[in-house]
């Protein structure tokens, strides 16, 4: 398939850039969206779990929590509210070496998927998030998230660009648009099955886009993993030379419940 040998090719030059200088913590949520949503009325359970296998041992402003061996443990509720709606809230949550646990925040979110043609492999959509976050982890209090999300998928392959646009709502920050893209691409293994990659960068204000040089990226090599109850993704990942944390472990485990 042509479209899946061009994003090969993209993801090797991804990977060529992690030779490039940048600064990504890992957040409390590290996902690429895809076109996966409830059905209407169904509850679900996203357990988003994170751990820096090595990371920045000192802070990078006044009052954050350095990531090192820190464990972040985030449950996201969903419902389905229409077949091309559907509403999340983020209850993000941290493990400190010490044993202390904090409450990081709250976030609420709404996705929408464009309705297909049965048979359709193309998909597109976009989410929005809202939310307080703590100092422990952001300079930002209050920030608003556009998460457009463009996709691909067959029988073997899964495809999905997020163009992310992050943007801060409190005073103590700038307030221009952060761009932030995250790429997934996976081939099924066998059934049930799929191996692949997931990439995010940094690229700094969206009118004025980094050099190079100054932007920042993570890989993670991914498994989804797909049973009748519940389905699972799992990656290990690694910042580029200046990332404050340099080994990353993330799980995401989802259960519905009808």
């Amino acid at each position: 398939m042509k479209l899946a040998r061009y994003a090969c090719g993209a993801l090797a030059a991804a990977l060529l850039t992690l030779t490039v200088s940048g600064a990504v913590a890992a957040p409390d949520e590290i996902q690429v969206y895809t076109e996966e949503m409830n059905d209407p009325g169904e509850f679900g359970l996203e357990l988003h779990v994170n751990y820096a296998i090595k990371g920045a041992k000192e802070p990078g402003y006044e009052g954050e929590k350095p990531g090192h061996h820190m464990l972040q443990v985030t449950p996201e509720f969903t419902y389905g509210l229409t077949k091309v709606w559907e509403a999340g809230l983020y209850l993000p949550m941290a493990l400190d070496p010490n044993g202390n646990l904090y409450n990081n925040g709250l976030r609420l979110r709404m996705k929408h998927i464009a309705q297909r043609e049965e048979g359709t492999r193309f998909f597109w959509g976009f989410s929005t998030e809202f939310g307080y976050a703590s100092r422990r982890t952001s300079e930002n209090y209050w920030g608003l998230e556009l998460r457009p999300i463009i996709g691909y998928r067959d029988e073997n392959w899964l495809l999905s660009f997020n163009p992310v646009l992050d943007m801060s709502l409190s005073n103590n920050v700038s307030r221009a648009p952060q761009f932030e893209p995250g790429v997934k691409i996976t081939r099924k293994a066998v059934e049930g099955i799929h191996a692949g990659f997931e990439y995010y960068g940094e690229y700094g204000p969206l009118r004025q886009i980094l050099p190079a040089s100054q932007r920042s990226h993570a890989l993670y090599a991914v498994l989804d993993v797909e049973s009748r109850n519940f389905d699972i993704n799992f990656g290990i990942g690694h910042g580029s030379s200046e990332a404050p944390d340099k080994w990353v472990a993330k799980a995401i485990v989802a259960l519905p419940f009808k």
